[in-house]
């Protein structure tokens, strides 16, 4: 699971400020489309909080996680925020802000 995870991480890694990208994206572009929980999973263990932007990444509707590792959904909103992200109702516009990739 640990060479999933640093795929996970190097993903993630590659999300440009100001976009984000759900789960299951992040599965897909690490090679793993069905393990979209597992993605969850890898980012709760963030081994490099502030280098891996893992408030970038958002379920598919655009919701927030309400158990957001590092300090919950307002805190998640307050990073994408300032990252130029509008976030309504800690929710994001996926039509807007994901990632084209």
């Amino acid at each position: 699971m640990s060479g999933f995870f640093e795929q996970v991480y190097k993903v993630v890694c590659a999300i440009p400020r100001g976009k984000v990208l759900a789960y299951g994206d992040v599965a897909r572009l690490a090679g793993a489309p069905k393990m979209s929980r597992q993605v969850g999973w890898a980012l709760h263990n963030n081994p490099r909080p502030g280098e891996i932007p893992c408030h970038r990444v958002v379920f598919r509707d655009g919701s927030l996680s309400s158990g957001f590792a590092f300090g919950g959904a307002e805190v998640q909103a307050a990073l994408l925020e300032g990252e130029g992200v509008a976030v309504r109702g800690l929710k994001v516009d996926m039509k807007v802000y994901r990632w084209d990739v």
